[in-house]
């Protein structure tokens, strides 16, 4: 995600929105330069990086020099503002560039020193403006709105101010400040311990498939694997893979620990009262959203267990495991080369308007997208709008099938959402929330859904849309909610004074995975050597992060719902909502826009589509007899 627009997390980070940690297997598609992302585009060579980077350095003494001078008046105030801001945008330039680079070839080490390096460069600029938040607070509310409203110049900064001002309960002294700015450096060895652990050091396992074939289980080969059509085939990989990560449940388990004994360490300094609230408070979201998503969930859990039994009828499994989850439920043998995809794109977004539509095509036809798997490249997918001053890019593994459609659509969507904010926002308020972010990202899978049903050349094409659409559903709100459920109890364990070790983790996540599963009322059996898929799961690292994907395709459901019927004002307040970018906090955004996400209404209307959807395959079932 991008970097935090609050004066007190000024700090370097990834700017993404999707997580792939892995190197894909070495593709077999050749690498077209017309395919690759230009990032000559930010830095046109290695020189002019060094050169920006050398810059930032010297720019951070300067920064130290308006420490107890930002009451002296409206133009120190504005100055120190611009200073500060500046140093902040070249930043986040520098880091993405870094950071992109590598992700080109994660084996490239040069690389990774590149990218550790402008880390450690972001640690000190945060180090460099500690003093910032506490001084502020000091100065007060009243005497910052008179230099606001003495100098215009300061505007654009009026809502990053006032945040701080709101964070004041939970800042400390400027020397504290400047020795939690230092923790930045050290905060994140959980995270890389995880990393390194299941991408470098685990010794994945070979299986032979019953054609012959030769699986490696990597995390790359599991996702590969795991949906294959032999059902002993899926057992053998589920047992091999899982059965791989339950050998390194406690190291795993410390480290995940660890990390969550950090949040709450940093959460209790600052007088927060639970883990949780100190996330949610950086973004002002009332934490009644987190607690009706949950609630809500665990109310419609009929639901999902409606959809794993339509799976397992169309599948024709009777007694369904956690290896039949993947397996598509309809077959569709289509391709859908990357050209084709872009043109599904851009005629899948004309509901949005012809601005919205110019933007998307001159994204996807300029060199912002890295398209193709190749050796060594970060496996996922993610958007970087984090650089003001350009054009989003987006990272894809594309594979000519109708998944990766589906994800060039969703990161496409942040990267509209980007490039509208951008436009609309001066840089101090450009930064939004991953709270708004995942609603741009799923309303456009939204968009293509409804656009490939409509030109679905017969039912069987449109039930595999439809499937797709659901399984998207369950993946994206009960998958999602499911793990915010963990995170909350294993948060909470950790208040209380509770340890967490891996089979304690293993057991937790293994009663509540039974529970959304429908393991006791017979819908899906949970065998206890799945139990340990927490350990799999790099956005536990991310806390209280998972539950926004779930709020938001709530919310861009109600959106797109009122796009596509045409609702007057509908597609200008949902534009608005993107141009706002983080201009106020993102649960008023949203809210201002239509849709209240600290009530049950818009979980259950997600709901409610998910059971018409089932019912419009139902009926496609019974037409064919079957």
């Amino acid at each position: 995600m991008k970097p935090s627009r609050l004066l007190p997390l000024l700090v370097a980070c990834s700017p993404f929105f999707s997580i792939g940690l892995h190197a894909e297997e070495p593709a077999k598609a050749p690498v077209n330069p017309a395919y690759v992302w230009d990032l000559g585009l930010i830095y046109k060579d290695e020189a002019a990086y060094k050169d920006a980077k050398a810059k930032l350095s010297a720019s951070l003494p300067k920064l130290a020099t308006f420490k107890g001078h930002l009451g002296d008046s409206p133009a120190k105030l504005l100055e120190a503002m611009d200073a500060i801001y500046d140093a902040y945008k070249l930043n986040i330039r520098l880091n993405s560039y870094a950071s992109q680079k590598l992700d080109e070839n994660l084996s490239d080490s040069p690389a990774m020193e590149r990218s550790q390096e402008i880390d450690m460069v972001g640690t000190e600029l945060s180090q460099a403006i500690s003093y910032m938040s506490p001084e502020l607070i000091a100065i007060g509310e009243k005497k910052i709105r008179e230099f606001i409203a003495a100098e215009p110049k300061l505007k654009p900064y009026t809502f990053p101010l006032m945040e701080t001002l709101r964070m004041a309960p939970h800042t400390l002294g400027a020397e504290a400040e400047q020795v939690m700015s230092s923790t930045s450096m050290i905060s994140d060895a959980p995270q890389a311990l995880y990393g390194i652990l299941s991408s470098a050091d685990i010794q994945w396992p070979t299986i032979k498939l019953s054609d012959g074939t030769d699986a490696r289980l990597s995390q790359a080969g599991y996702t590969k694997y795991r949906a294959i059509n032999n059902r002993q085939d899926r057992e053998a990989v589920f047992k091999a893979f899982w059965g791989k990560f339950k050998e390194y449940e406690r190291t795993f388990g410390v480290s995940l620990f660890s990390s969550i004994k950090g949040d709450w360490f940093r959460a209790s300094v600052r007088k927060h009262p639970s883990s949780l609230a100190a996330t949610l408070s950086n973004g002002n979201v009332p934490e009644s959203v987190y607690r009706t998503l949950v609630a809500e969930t665990n109310a419609n859990l009929p639901t999902l267990h409606r959809y794993f039994k339509l799976r397992g009828r169309m599948l024709g499994i009777p007694e369904l495991r956690y290896w039949d989850i993947y397996p598509p439920i309809v077959k569709l043998e289509k391709d859908f080369p990357y050209e084709d995809a872009k043109k599904l794109l851009i005629d899948s977004a004309a509901p949005l308007g012809t601005e919205y539509v110019k933007t998307l095509t001159e994204s996807l036809n300029g060199r912002y997208t890295h398209v193709y798997p190749q050796p060594g490249k970060r496996s996922g997918a993610y958007m970087n709008g984090s650089v003001y001053d350009v054009h989003p890019f987006v990272l894809t593994n594309y594979n000519n099938n109708y998944d990766a459609v589906t994800t060039l659509a969703h990161e496409w969507g942040h990267g509209g959402h980007s490039s509208l904010t951008n436009k609309h926002q001066p840089f101090a308020t450009s930064d939004y929330s991953i709270f708004v972010a995942e609603i741009a990202s799923t309303l456009n899978e939204a968009l293509l859904l409804d656009h490939m049903l409509k030109i679905a050349k017969s039912d069987e094409e449109r039930m595999y849309y439809l499937g797709s659409a659901l399984e998207g559903l369950r993946g994206t709100f009960f998958r999602q909610a499911m793990f915010a459920e963990f995170e909350l109890r294993t948060h909470e364990e950790v208040e209380k004074g509770g340890a967490l070790s891996g089979s304690k983790l293993t057991q937790i996540y293994g009663d509540i995975l039974r529970r959304y599963h429908g393991h006791d009322q017979g819908v899906m059996k949970i065998d206890d050597l799945v139990t340990v898929e927490w350990a799999y799961i790099p956005h536990f690292y991310r806390n209280f992060y998972v539950y926004q994907y779930a709020t938001s395709i709530s919310a861009s459901q109600a959106f797109a719902e009122k796009i596509l019927k045409g609702e007057k004002g509908a597609v200008e307040t949902y534009l608005e909502l993107l141009k706002a970018g983080g201009s106020d906090h993102p649960y008023e955004l949203v809210k201002r826009a239509g849709v209240d996400l600290a009530t049950p209404a818009p979980y259950r209307a997600l709901v409610t589509r998910m059971n018409s959807i089932m019912d419009e395959i139902e009926k496609l079932l019974a037409k064919q007899g079957k």
